[in-house]
């Protein structure tokens, strides 16, 4: 089977009020995948203000503060999954989706089978 990262886009701004029933419905969503035998890993990112950049120009490498891009949505988590193919990725990004109404990404990654 092939991973596929799937890739969860967040605007920037509050969380939605409901963030708490979003969690427990994420939760619920891995613990499924976890059963399918699906789940790889997840990982939940701090907001781009906390990230640096790491760049070589002309022989030096140089440092940065912020996101490489400046933008309104930014990549908030990710999770790796397990899949026959990218209907079946796709399947596990669309339920994500439904719970919290966030573009997801998915995308195929190099040397898995």
């Amino acid at each position: 089977m092939k991973q596929y990262l799937l890739s969860v886009y967040q605007p920037e701004g509050e969380p939605p009020a409901d963030l708490d029933r979003i969690m427990r419905e994420v939760e619920a969503w891995q613990q499924e995948m976890k059963a399918a035998g699906a789940w790889v890993f997840t990982g939940r990112l701090h907001a781009p203000s906390t990230a640096t950049v790491v760049r070589l120009r002309d022989d030096e490498v140089l440092t940065t503060d912020g996101p490489f891009a400046e933008g309104k949505e930014y990549v908030g988590g990710f999770t790796v999954v397990r899949a026959a193919d990218l209907d079946a990725a796709l399947e596990w990004a669309a339920a994500f989706t439904r719970i919290a109404s966030l573009p997801v990404e998915v995308r195929p990654m190099l040397g898995e089978d």
